[in-house]
């Protein structure tokens, strides 16, 4: 029988769910909606482009099951598609005695999932990052970088080319729920569906709540910004320099990347957003930033990690403080060898309590999926996203 499903979010967790759908219900019609001109506009587009390997989830996780079975699809489809990227390996370097525990246990975490990961000491670590400063580090061989607008722009291409639709610059007005369909409406008109999936990202509990769906928490946006160093001092940094993250946040902190590029790129660091899409502090929309400061979690939040957030701050508005933390984990590093860069914007589901969701989300109905909670590392786990949200469907279509 043939299922006609539409995706709400052209970006490469949407666009991975459709090429899913594609290949599980190969006489089904799927249509993609985005409110932007093209694809892979927002998080999918403006992230460090890492290839994340699962060392830092807990081995029940999802984040650690989808993103260790992702991370062999994409580069599959890498491969089959002749999307360069490189496994560049990744340093998590310890800066103090304080960090060897967290250290340690993002040792046992990655040995669980499977990584080949190692615990060098610095006459170890230096050899594979001569300018890295640390007492410790992990070293997890898998990790790497891509292109990830390239990985969307390829899924794309290969919907389209088996007769699927990416309908860009439309806008999700609502979705109503039958027995039997989902009536769908945009601002270019309605469609009723067999299977409708919104991954909307920074807008995810919006586009729930017009769905008529409950949703449990808000999404609260961070914008994470990025320095690069200048040409010269690129040889500073071989491949992926990571700090010891808190484990409180999930946030990874201010780490170096040599880009798929070759650019090396500082950051980011992680400040409230005033807009969901708030890629500078002058782009505000107030409506949006009252939402967000109105809600209980943030309060919650505010008040439990305020000192933080004044850090998270002063890093944003001050190079000299950036650069602080980029000189934490590179040695022969001077401000003026930092320029700035691109921003990117975080969707971060936050609840009541003030407690960050550290874990991927999904809320479903009968004919209807939600996707909540994706961060980082979701384009690594993207097309075991897909996978994974296909599943839900086929038990609902059999049934």
């Amino acid at each position: 029988m043939k299922q006609h499903f539409c995706i709400v979010g052209a970006g490469i967790v949407g666009l991975a769910t459709a090429r899913a759908l594609a290949q599980t219900f190969p006489d089904s019609r799927i249509t993609v909606i985005e409110k932007e001109a093209a694809v892979a506009q927002h998080q999918s587009g403006h992230n460090s482009g890492v290839l994340h390997s699962g060392v830092y989830y807990p081995p029940n996780s999802l984040k650690a099951q989808l993103t260790r079975r992702g991370y062999r699809l994409l580069l599959e489809f890498c491969d089959q598609q002749q999307i360069p990227y490189r496994l560049s390996g990744k340093l998590i370097v310890a800066q103090d005695a304080s960090e060897l525990p967290q250290l340690e246990k993002l040792y046992a975490q990655g040995k669980q999932n499977g990584l080949q990961c190692e615990l060098w000491e610095p006459d170890q670590f230096h050899e594979q990052e001569p300018y890295c400063r640390g007492i410790r580090a992990l070293w997890v061989p898998e990790a790497g970088v891509v292109d990830f607008r390239r990985v969307a722009r390829a899924l794309q291409q290969w919907l389209l080319d088996r007769g699927h639709q990416i309908l860009t610059n439309t806008t999700f007005l609502r979705a109503k729920e039958y027995p039997d369909a989902v009536e769908i409406a945009t601002s270019q008109g309605e469609m009723v569906v067999d299977g409708f999936i919104a991954c909307a990202g920074l807008y995810a509990d919006v586009v729930a709540q017009r769905s008529g769906i409950a949703v449990p928490a808000r999404i609260v946006p961070f914008r994470g910004e990025y320095y690069t160093l200048v040409p010269d001092k690129q040889y500073l940094c071989r491949g992926l320099i990571y700090p010891v993250p808190d484990p409180r946040f999930p946030f990874l902190g201010v780490h170096i990347t040599r880009g798929i590029d070759g650019e090396v790129h500082c950051g980011p660091n992680a400040v409230l957003a005033f807009a969901r899409e708030g890629y500078r502090w002058s782009v505000v929309r107030p409506s949006e930033l009252w939402q967000t400061l109105r809600y209980s979690g943030t309060m919650h939040l505010i008040r439990r990690y305020w000192r933080t957030g004044v850090a998270e701050v002063v890093r944003s508005l001050s190079k000299r403080w950036f650069y602080r933390s980029v000189a934490r984990l590179l040695r022969e590093v001077a401000p003026e060898d930092l320029q700035r860069n691109g921003s990117g914007v975080r969707a971060q589901l936050l609840l009541p309590n003030g407690q960050l969701y550290h874990d991927f989300f999904f809320k479903h109905r009968r004919r209807m999926l939600h996707v909540l909670n994706a961060p980082s590392p979701a384009a690594t786990a993207s097309l075991a996203i897909g996978e994974h949200i296909v599943q839900f469907f086929q038990e609902v279509l059999a049934g």
